[in-house]
């Protein structure tokens, strides 16, 4: 029997996806990345905002399709959609055969046989399985579905912030670490298998280890995958202002494969829009660790997040978001609206803004982001950066990959021209003589790794 994948979502979710295709595997069925030859397909879904749910739905109705054009036998749809609304997908969409909620995915083997082999029997009951989130077995063996040469590693699960706009809590639940000898082990798995670059995820990395050891230990956690894993890249993402330590600072300054890039989501710099969230730390904590980053790692790369039109959100606030992102100059900043999630504080906030007005000031808000990288990018020419090589496009006859200022799939892409191929994988040094939007172009100086 075949199944196929459809993942949807952030880098978390996606480890959840290479965990059941493992079992999966384990279980004797095959893979096939065609949909048309698919027997069942699952659908791992992202529910955090309004727009990942209408893709969810989306490729829910497309798979659909297939029901009743194709082979496909049975839907299942896991993740986040799943997990927040549990069985009124089957009321509002019939087309689904299983439903597994974020506690359940290690069920997985168990929901295929339920809409297959039993089904053959003439059962026409639905498969639903809400185990509890907050004791579901963390990590585990994988089947990596990133490129050879890269990984992520996801630290921990669920998230204790409780921001004001934020489902997150109520759906992926409290706040777990992951033992650290559990991930030195997995890391070095990830080296086995040739990884160059290991992405460190969770929703928020920062509060690593507070609930097994008693203290904020990711810098002691990645000195240690340093220490015992020789990985050239290491990578952050998603960390908090509040918890940035001067032992994580040092770490990142101090060792030369912790690279000096981190994903801080700051959201807003009005003190009154970060209360109103219940963002942990005011606009003045905000603006010192800014400054200590920058003063103890002078090269770092800084990538945030802002929500502009939350609820009560007054041209006072957005005009001070907006001088901020000037003063501050982000090497990467994306924008979103305000979505307006039930079962969060936000939802019944007085207030709301008007749609139009939210994707105005997002609108204003990227325009000036836009004009920053092209600035920081044309400080670039001339210079040399590292670029972990992905690919040669034939067609144009270049090659290109990412540098060490741009995370997997969400920042720019270096293109570099080479008289011999370059493997997908290999670590270069690049000489920048060209910027189009936030790309760069260059020919290569040399070949490191």
């Amino acid at each position: 029997m075949k199944i196929g994948f459809v993942s949807l979502g952030c880098p978390k979710n996606q480890l959840d996806t290479e965990v059941m295709l493992y079992e999966i595997l384990q279980a004797g069925y095959e893979i096939t990345p065609e949909d048309i030859e698919a027997d069942v397909i699952i659908v791992n879904t992202c529910a955090f905002i309004e727009s990942a749910k209408k893709e969810a739905i989306d490729n829910i109705l497309d798979v659909a399709w297939l029901k009743k054009h194709r082979k496909l036998k049975a839907i299942i749809v896991t993740g986040c959609l799943a997990e927040r609304y549990g069985e009124e997908i089957f009321k509002e969409l019939p087309e689904v055969d299983a439903v597994l909620g974020v506690g359940s995915i290690h069920n997985i083997v168990e929901a295929i046989e339920a809409v297959t082999v039993k089904k053959k029997k003439g059962s026409k009951t639905k498969y639903f399985s809400h185990e509890d989130k907050d004791t579901v077995r963390l990590g585990g063996d994988r089947v990596l579905t990133t490129p050879d040469y890269a990984a992520y590693i996801k630290i921990a699960e669920g998230c204790d912030n409780r921001c004001a706009y934020c489902a997150i809590p109520s759906i992926r639940g409290k706040f777990r670490s992951r033992p650290m000898e559990e991930l030195i082990a997995e890391a070095k798995d990830m080296e086995a298998l040739g990884v160059k670059e290991l992405t460190v995820v969770a929703q928020d990395i920062t509060r690593y280890g507070i609930d097994l050891y008693g203290k904020y230990s990711l810098a002691e956690l990645l000195h240690r995958i340093a220490e015992e894993t020789a990985i050239p890249w290491i990578r952050l993402l998603y960390c908090y202002p509040d918890k940035i330590t001067d032992e994580l600072i040092a770490e990142m300054r101090d060792n030369p494969r912790i690279l000096k890039y981190i994903d801080l989501p700051l959201q807003h710099i009005s003190d009154r829009m970060l209360t109103a969230m219940n963002r942990h730390g005011d606009g003045k904590t905000i603006r010192e660790v800014l400054a200590k980053l920058r003063r103890e790692i002078p090269d770092i790369v800084i990538r945030t997040t802002f929500i502009v039109g939350f609820p009560g959100e007054n041209e006072a606030d957005f005009e001070e978001l907006c001088e901020f992102v000037k003063e501050q100059k982000f090497d990467h900043a994306g924008v979103f609206t305000y979505s307006r999630e039930e079962d969060t504080p936000a939802h019944d906030f007085p207030n709301q803004i008007d749609e139009q007005v939210k994707q105005d000031r997002m609108d204003i808000l990227m325009r000036m982001q836009m004009e920053i990288n092209e600035e920081l990018n044309k400080e670039k020419l001339g210079k040399t950066v590292d670029v972990l090589c992905e690919d040669y496009d034939a067609v144009a006859e270049i090659h290109y990959g990412r540098s060490t200022a741009d995370a997997p799939e969400i920042d720019g892409k270096v293109y570099f021209r080479s008289e011999e191929r370059i493997a997908p994988g290999s670590l270069v040094k690049v000489k920048v003589r060209d910027v189009v939007d936030y790309d760069l172009y260059g020919n290569i100086v040399t070949r490191t790794k």
